[in-house]
């Protein structure tokens, strides 16, 4: 018969591994999401936000970050975006 341990381990090795894929899934996105900020269009950039705010707030509900972690990521990001849009609007 297994131990308590045992089960432990087998529990800690399969959210280690669903963690590690949220996390991958995030920061992927947010890659993704940089590079259209620096050579995509706005319109582009909007639609890709909205999704990684998606992403995001699914990885905090779960647990896998922080809420304030993921509020924080969200900030930083449309500060991005309304930056871009404020350098395409001068020029």
């Amino acid at each position: 018969m297994g131990t308590n341990a045992e089960k432990r381990m087998r529990q800690n090795l399969k959210r280690r591994a669903r963690n590690r894929w949220r996390k991958r899934q995030y920061r992927t996105a947010m890659r993704q999401y940089r590079e259209t900020i620096l050579h995509g269009s706005v319109d582009q950039a909007e639609s890709e936000l909205r999704e990684l705010y998606k992403i995001l707030d699914r990885v905090a509900a779960k647990g896998t970050i922080h809420k304030n972690k993921a509020a924080r990521y969200k900030s930083k990001l449309a500060q991005r975006l309304d930056q871009k849009k404020a350098s395409a609007s001068s020029s």
